[in-house]
């Protein structure tokens, strides 16, 4: 595991590094305690954070809260906080803003592996959780909840130009796919779309045959240019269906940010645009009409 450790001693960050690296484990040791906390925004890959009440600027409660924090959007975080005063007081605090579990300064080396164990369980079980939560199970996709969520996320780093985009896309014709050739057919043609679109920002399947993606710093010709270039890669699918190859095709909308927005509307304009699509034709992109551009057809 990738571990944070903050105190204001050099010596106790030796002694504790000392402790479990032999362990394999991966340590960045701090002095500063707002320079952890930048350190841990920056490497989602931290599991654990070890900190000192008796640290500076942040003092390790206020630590413990920014941690607790950003955990909620950077993935599982399990704190421990330590104090060479051990009393009820400490402890209560410790555990009121954010922390895990609470250790004596400085630890024996059995019970801090003992509980590096335990945290790394909770760590992994909070992880395949979160997973389950997230994804949707045909795909492997976001789920539209975690799309919305991920997306709001997006929208808070990049309020500024060049903003933020959003495509939307929607498998044409999809009934006769089902009808002609059955549902697992139509279920792989579902999970085709969603591997052509994986990796493109943030992709996820809200719903049936409809997907969107979300991308960060992109501007609006930018994100027609690259829904035309997802149209035809989707476009080169084939599949195999109960009759030979079946060919697909996807019609798409795209919006990007206006001041004042939200995603939900940024969204709704995209599905505006993707209804437009499919009612002059399908297998075409259309901009929202509200940004000045034209359609892409295939």
């Amino acid at each position: 595991m990738q571990i944070v450790i903050v105190d204001s001693s050099r010596v106790v960050l030796q002694i504790i590094t000392s402790l479990i690296e032999p362990r394999g484990h991966a340590v960045h040791a701090f002095t500063d305690s707002e320079q952890a906390l930048q350190f841990l925004a920056a490497t989602p890959a931290v599991r654990v954070l070890i900190t000192s009440l008796e640290v500076r600027p942040l003092c390790g409660l206020e630590l413990c809260w920014s941690a607790r924090l950003l955990a909620e959007s950077r993935g599982p975080l399990h704190v421990i906080t330590m104090s060479s005063a051990r009393n009820v007081r400490s402890l209560a605090e410790a555990l009121d803003s954010g922390a895990d579990d609470f250790i004596e300064k400085p630890p024996s080396a059995e019970e801090l592996n003992a509980r590096l164990r335990a945290a790394e369980r909770l760590t992994t079980l909070q992880e395949e959780l979160i997973r389950l939560a997230e994804t949707d199970p045909l795909t492997g996709s976001y789920n539209r909840r975690a799309f919305f969520n991920r997306a709001r996320i997006a929208v808070e780093q990049h309020r500024t130009p060049p903003a933020i985009s959003a495509i939307l896309l929607d498998i044409d014709h999809f009934k006769r796919i089902n009808d002609e050739h059955g549902h697992d057919v139509g279920d792989v043609a579902i999970k085709a779309v969603a591997e052509t679109i994986s990796g493109e920002g943030i992709a996820g399947r809200l719903g049936g045959e409809e997907f969107a993606v979300i991308l960060p710093g992109c501007s609006l010709l930018r994100a027609v240019a690259h829904a035309e270039y997802l149209r035809i890669g989707v476009q080169a699918l084939k599949i195999r269906g109960t009759k030979g190859p079946v060919g697909l095709s996807c019609s798409f909308g795209v919006s990007t940010w206006r001041d004042g927005d939200s995603i939900e509307a940024l969204v709704k304009r995209a599905d505006i645009a993707l209804y437009a699509a499919k009612g002059s034709g399908r297998n075409r992109v259309v901009p929202d009409r509200g940004e000045g551009a034209r359609a892409v057809a295939g």
